[in-house]
């Protein structure tokens, strides 16, 4: 897709869907218990193959590209008793490691065989009924583990106790997750690195619950970009000021580093993302992102543009994700005149100089990579190449994008 040079149209709104995060996590609830409602789900690829593998009792699921999907279902099936399931995905599906939730879930007792690579999907899972109560897992896997876990926790005629073992990784996610479970009756504690989830209890809990659910601040996070390079004003629905979502931190970030002032109008539940005139941006970005990983890529690009030098720290988890997001990175800055420096944690600018004359991003079967580049066609026309990946997330981005730009 061709990104025509661009500038920014103020005073637009956008209506983002609701989150992919809390719809997903909501989906496998409402499969569990019967006391959900859910308005405004996520239209996302990602959500729709996870309503869709809950609704067809199929003995092989195949969820594609879908890593939440995966990993949630992997403990859902787990305890769907007399139930085998094969859970397979895309070719690299098959390559992001899954093992420190399976091996969790053996240690509860259940039967889970790998059936190509040792470590990593496709699995064969054989649900039974879990008694046991207590699980130890290393905390500094993806949250999606835990969560995976957590989701189930409250059906379980024990509860569960998992602890977690070492520094925890993206907290906000597995808070995030406890909320959504005491909205519904789950009652469950976090203290230290232990987690507690009690087993729910239908007859305290027999009236239907309506959550509806929050836009989406992973997707909100391009236009924060597009505001801090475009300096004029947008507006974004629907969201809330108590966000549960980690990367709700974007509106502090975008402020602290780019003066962009976020404003809640919690009647209609919409924000106003304002650029600050004469904002002095600072010498260097420097931030560790380890509870917010998912908009490192926007933070970056947004950084390159401007040409702002950062040190970012706490990405140990993009290198598992949909490509290896911090080789992607490197490889794609370059395209716009930046050098970067990347280790297992880290991204560091290097250097800053001009654009290639005809940038085509590469963006490796992964919907972040997309998006966090396309504000970039503020500074300088671009093509995104397989624009289809943004699916994945944020199906409407395109039309989203183009309602604010002239050319």
């Amino acid at each position: 897709m061709k990104l025509e040079k661009s500038k920014l149209t103020g005073n637009k709104t956008v209506q983002i869907s609701g989150s992919k995060s809390i719809s997903n996590r909501l989906l496998i609830l409402e499969s569990l218990f019967s006391n959900i409602k859910i308005g405004n789900l996520s239209n996302s690829q990602d959500t729709q193959l996870l309503k869709k593998a809950l609704s067809e009792n199929t003995d092989v699921v195949d969820i594609h590209h879908a890593g939440t999907a995966m990993r949630f279902l992997t403990s859902y099936y787990s305890i769907q008793e007399g139930k085998t399931t094969v859970l397979t995905g895309s070719g690299r599906m098959k390559e992001r490691p899954i093992k420190n939730l399976v091996n969790a879930l053996q240690d509860l007792g259940v039967e889970i065989e790998y059936l190509e690579n040792e470590g990593f999907p496709p699995l064969k899972i054989i649900g039974r009924k879990i008694t046991q109560t207590s699980v130890r897992v290393p905390a500094n896997i993806s949250s999606q583990f835990i969560t995976s876990l957590l989701l189930i926790a409250g059906k379980l005629e024990n509860g569960l106790e998992i602890h977690l073992v070492g520094e925890v990784t993206s907290r906000s996610y597995i808070e995030m997750t406890l909320d959504i479970l005491t909205k519904f009756g789950i009652k469950s504690s976090f203290e230290g690195n232990i987690i507690k989830v009690e087993p729910f209890n239908p007859e305290h809990n027999s009236e239907a619950v309506h959550y509806e659910v929050e836009s989406d601040w992973s997707s909100a996070s391009y236009f924060y970009s597009i505001c801090a390079l475009g300096r004029e004003t947008i507006r974004l629905k629907s969201f809330y000021k108590e966000s549960t979502q980690g990367d709700s931190t974007i509106a502090n970030i975008y402020e602290k580093f780019f003066g962009i002032t976020t404003t809640f109008n919690e009647d209609e539940h919409q924000l106003t993302l304002e650029p600050q005139p004469n904002f002095v941006f600072p010498e260097k970005i420097v931030l560790d992102m380890n509870n917010c990983p998912d908009i490192a890529q926007t933070l970056c690009v947004t950084a390159a543009a401007l040409k702002i030098p950062f040190e970012i720290s706490g990405l140990g988890t993009l290198r598992v994700k949909e490509t290896d997001r911090l080789l992607a990175l490197y490889n794609e800055l370059k395209k716009l005149g930046t050098e970067t420096e990347i280790t297992d944690l880290t991204i560091d600018s290097v250097s800053f100089g001009d654009p290639e004359e005809n940038i085509s991003i590469k963006t490796y079967q992964d919907h972040r990579m997309a998006m966090s580049f396309a504000p970039f066609c503020l500074i300088k026309e671009l093509n995104i190449e397989e624009e289809n990946v943004v699916e994945k997330s944020y199906p409407m981005f395109w039309e989203d994008l183009e309602s604010i730009l002239t050319h």
